[in-house]
């Protein structure tokens, strides 16, 4: 269980922040900034949530999804070990499936897409898009991690902070994506609709 008694502790004055094994990083590590911008697509979508014209069953799967992330930041920040002194928490194979299982759901009652979709439609709509794109950094900054960490265990006794990713995480943060796009969607055709993208701007030609 988190306890939270002081939220400053001056310890990152210097530049560098713990990891889960209580390790220490770099601010500017590419493991922190993959859990940084997981955090950041929480955020976007608690706006979306807060925004209030949500579909019901839309909101429900964002309020799930939500708790999720804070398990995957909790995984990036845990460097793959042989072995810990308890059991981490890990994104598993069961998750990325849910968020296909939600995919498809939500895609099975929308219309065949015949051009790109414009962020908008509806505040909820907008700001679902907004999120897609940060989950889609997130996914780039874990991919990022995996290429500078690998996802190999460190060795047995080896120093705090060292030891590579979990893949799954990545794969979480791309299939999230996904649903948010079809959520977006989703949202907009409950407000005013999709805006589609026109080449050209739908200006006469010269």
């Amino acid at each position: 269980m988190v306890n939270l008694t002081r939220i400053y502790t001056r310890t990152g004055d210097g530049g560098s922040t713990a990891l889960g094994d209580n390790g220490r990083t770099a601010k500017t590590d590419v493991r922190l900034a993959a859990y940084a911008d997981t955090d950041e697509t929480n955020a976007v979508i608690g706006v979306a949530l807060a925004c209030g014209d949500l579909p019901e069953d839309v909101r429900e799967t964002l309020s799930r999804i939500q708790n999720d992330l804070f398990d995957v930041g909790a995984d990036l920040c845990m460097p793959l070990k042989a072995e810990y002194a308890w059991e981490p928490l890990r994104v598993r194979q069961e998750w990325v499936e849910e968020l296909e299982a939600d995919c498809d759901r939500y895609n099975a009652d929308l219309p065949a897409l015949r051009s790109f979709i414009l962020p908008g439609g509806s505040p909820g709509a907008a700001l679902l898009h907004q999120a897609r794109t940060v989950a889609r950094r997130a996914e780039r900054s874990a991919w990022a991690a995996l290429a500078e960490y690998g996802d190999q265990p460190s060795a047995q006794g080896a120093d705090k902070g060292e030891g590579g990713v979990n893949p799954l995480t990545a794969t979480y943060l791309n299939r999230l994506s996904d649903l948010l796009f079809i959520l977006a969607r989703v949202a907009a055709r409950a407000g005013d609709g999709e805006v589609l993208w026109q080449p050209g701007g739908g200006r006469e030609p010269a």
